[in-house]
């Protein structure tokens, strides 16, 4: 059973009105500004009750996005990184801010219940008796009963992207080494790989197999002042491990931040960790000349993630008005190829038809710009836009 509320409250604002002779105080409502809802779930596999925090790209409930999928981002120690992270995403992939680097995604925060049990994958040995090594039952979890559920509920793409720092960094290096797993990509921020000899170390990642090198992992390393090199030295020696088992190129990043704490380094890992994974994603429709370079382009970060990754529709867009309003006859004869690109790629997006349809009146080819107008009508019955121009053309026949 799934229970939903909003996770922030309506903030009254108290304005001081002056009228003429007399002052009065009058409540205004404001808007609320709402990062996420709040769910839970029932876990057979943990045998209790679950919740989890979710926010929605800015385009899930827009009616012209109504077709889009979202890769999900799953997020461990959510009480403490759900909203910095979910206001990140939402930065990092808005187009209205110029700085789409990641494509849009869907945020889930997990909040915490035993973090020591959960985060272990395995047993640790003490004088006192203790819960830990529940790691591989708490990724049964996340994979087998969480995603399951996002996968209902919501429009998702099949790429999961898992970050955890710390003991979550350390849950996350475990899943990434799995023989299988239902995560694609993973940041692990400072992992805590305390218990993690090199005996430990070896066996791990002799154990694991060719699959691990088909998703991608990315590793921050803090500064932790005077056991700053042991604490490197492991980080450091895993990913040379990883990099002895492969004969290609590595699908991994380590990176070392000397003015970050343990406890700071986690915003900026993931800020580089997701830049790092789909490096290439934002690129300029300045920097694309023709249909080719743009499909290579993204074929190679496709290549990278072991997904197949779509130019943004918003950058075809791009290019072919680009091109079509050149004043270069070259590259005005080029724009027309990226607008029947951009309906290859989305075939249920009422934009992309529309886009044609102009590309097809600059081309003078009326009855092609009738009917891609008319597909975008069918898409979406509200566009004012394409049944005007339906009129108009028609007009002309």
């Amino acid at each position: 059973m799934i229970i939903q509320k909003y996770i922030m409250k309506k903030i009254p604002l108290l304005l001081l009105v002056v009228f003429l002779g007399t002052n009065q105080l009058r409540a205004q409502d404001s808007a609320q500004i709402i990062l996420g809802s709040e769910h839970t779930i029932w876990s057979d596999v943990l045998n209790e009750e679950r919740e989890y925090w979710i926010s929605l790209p800015a385009s899930y409930e827009d009616d012209m996005s109504a077709y889009k999928n979202y890769p999900v981002l799953i997020v461990l120690d959510g009480n403490t990184h759900f909203k910095a992270l979910s206001s990140m995403v939402d930065y990092m992939s808005a187009d209205r801010y110029r700085s789409r680097k990641i494509p849009g995604m869907i945020v889930v925060g997990i909040q915490n219940v035993d973090r020591r049990r959960d985060f272990t994958p395995d047993k640790v040995i003490t004088v006192r008796e203790n819960n830990t090594g529940g790691g591989d039952l708490f990724l049964n979890f996340l994979e087998n009963e969480l995603l399951p559920e996002l996968d209902k509920k919501y429009r998702t793409s099949p790429y999961r992207i898992l970050f955890g720092h710390s003991l979550g960094g350390l849950l996350a290096t475990h899943a990434y080494l799995k023989d299988k797993t239902g995560f694609n990509a993973f940041i692990a921020a400072d992992p805590s790989f305390g218990t993690w000899d090199a005996e430990t170390m070896d066996r791990k990642v002799d154990s694991m197999s060719e699959h691990s090198f088909d998703r991608f992992i990315y590793i921050a390393t803090a500064n932790w002042g005077k056991r700053n090199i042991r604490n490197r030295d492991r980080h450091l020696r895993f990913y040379e491990l990883l990099n002895s088992k492969t004969d290609g190129v590595l699908p991994a990043k380590i990176e070392y931040f000397e003015d970050e704490s343990h406890s700071s380094v986690s915003l900026i890992a993931f800020h580089n960790g997701m830049n790092t994974i789909f490096e290439g994603y934002g690129i300029s429709y300045r920097d694309i000349a023709t249909k080719e370079q743009l499909i290579q382009h993204f074929q190679g970060i496709s290549q990278r993630l072991s997904w197949d990754i779509l130019p943004p529709e918003r950058l075809v867009n791009q290019i072919g008005y680009r091109l079509l309003r050149s004043s270069n006859e070259d590259e005005r004869n080029r724009a027309l190829e990226f607008f029947q690109l951009n309906v290859e790629y989305y075939p249920e997006s009422s934009n992309a038809f529309d886009s044609l349809g102009e590309a097809y009146e600059v081309y003078a080819e009326t009855q092609k710009a009738i009917t891609a107008y008319q597909r975008s009508l069918d898409l979406n019955p509200d566009n004012v836009h394409a049944s005007q121009k339906i009129r108009e053309l028609s007009g002309r026949n």
